[in-house]
């Protein structure tokens, strides 16, 4: 199989390592040189790392190098069966790509987009043939992320979408099959562990270092939502919120922070800038977080529970199954556990009552229970039981 990955920054490097770890011969398109140059020079460097660590031998890098090209032609990706573009997250840059590059692949070619948000019927509508389009979305860095969400748009053929889950699952991934909706699975449901901290933040009732302490030490969170945002690029972080917020015609559930808007004006954009929630410089000092029982156990549930609400309406818009949902939390962004397990764990009565108390709070739409929510605790059912097995 001849895989082309159009775009040689580190996702479209990093689908590149995967298709040929996995035996395709794969063709990295990219219009500068130097960037093809770095990409080459970067998995040179990944795989070197990998034979240090005994995962991979000499013969094994050699064969993965040997399957990756890099050409700096649309024409070159002629012969792929499987086109992924993984570019600049801009409609109109995305759709004149796809337009092009229809004149010359064949008619067969599969051509999917990596977008995180945008969607794929709008990318799809560039193409002639708009049945063959497909959204493939990795996550970051794409050799260690186990999940790949496939995302067929309203035109994609039934017959392209089981080709891509059998190729996507021959790459050892694991496959979430998701519609095509704002932010898909992952960037949709993860919305409030970012905007209900930052809520928080604002409303002055915990500092960042805290809000983050908590969810580590309660939740069992790898990083803290602002740790997590300076990871990710403050930039990077509110494009995708914005995006989601307007897609959805500005569902207060999904609204931007103003705190986050001017961090990421001012140039503050986390770990690549030296500066975001966090001061990176050398021999800065790390403030120590309020160890607040209390006040750490309000902020893990206001914040936790604002995250099942979310899974839970996806399952309700049956934007995934359960399944999906809660694998795409936990091999996408390494959540401790699955969303809606959670929310078996924690109660549903308990859910729908600690919602309930914020929206008598604060009055507004954001947080409104999930009608799947309220239909389970009134028939006093589970998620990954008694809701599973009646589909």
């Amino acid at each position: 199989m001849i895989v082309g990955v159009i775009g040689s920054g580190t996702m479209g490097s990093g689908i590149a390592q995967v298709a040929a770890t996995s035996g395709c011969k794969v063709k990295v398109f990219d219009t500068k040189q130097d960037a093809l140059d770095k990409s080459k020079h970067a998995l040179e460097k990944v795989l070197s790392r990998l034979i240090e660590k005994g995962r991979i031998d000499q013969v094994e890098k050699d064969r993965i190098q040997s399957n990756i090209s890099y050409v700096d032609s649309l024409k070159d990706l002629k012969d792929t069966n499987l086109t992924i573009e993984a570019i600049i997250e801009d409609l109109d840059i995305k759709k004149k790509v796809f337009s092009e590059l229809e004149n010359y692949v064949s008619e067969d070619t599969i051509i999917a987009s990596n977008t995180s948000s945008l969607s794929i019927a709008s990318i799809a509508s560039s193409l002639q043939k708009p049945e063959r389009c497909i959204g493939i979305h990795f996550f970051n860095p794409a050799p260690l992320m186990k999940l790949v969400e496939v995302i067929p748009a309203i035109q994609t053929s039934v017959d392209i979408t089981n080709k891509v889950v059998e190729i996507i699952k021959g790459w050892k991934k694991v496959v979430a099959l998701a519609k095509d909706t704002p932010g898909f699975i992952v960037n949709r449901v993860a919305r409030p562990f970012y905007g209900e901290s930052l809520r928080i933040y604002e409303e002055g009732i915990a500092d960042i270092v805290t809000i983050d302490w908590s969810l580590k030490t309660l939740g069992g969170f790898r990083m803290g939502p602002f740790e997590l945002m300076d990871f990710i690029g403050n930039d990077i972080n509110y494009t995708v919120t914005e995006t989601v917020f307007n897609a959805f015609y500005y569902d207060p559930r999904y609204k931007p922070s103003f705190t986050q808007k001017r961090l990421s004006e001012a140039g503050y954009l986390g770990r690549k800038s030296g500066k975001g929630y966090y001061d990176y410089s050398d021999n800065v000092v790390k403030q120590a977080p309020k160890e607040d029982a209390a006040l750490a156990r309000y902020i893990f549930d206001r914040v936790l529970v604002m995250l099942i609400n979310e899974a839970a309406d996806a399952l309700f818009w049956n934007i995934a199954s359960a399944e999906d949902i809660d694998n795409a939390m936990t091999k996408g962004v390494n959540y401790p556990k699955g969303l809606l397990a959670w929310g078996d764990e924690k109660g549903i009565d308990w859910c729908v009552n600690t919602l309930d108390k914020l929206y008598e709070e604060y009055h507004e739409d954001r947080y409104r229970c999930s009608p799947l929510l309220r239909k389970m605790e009134r028939e006093n059912k589970k998620f990954f039981k008694e809701l599973v097995s009646d589909e």
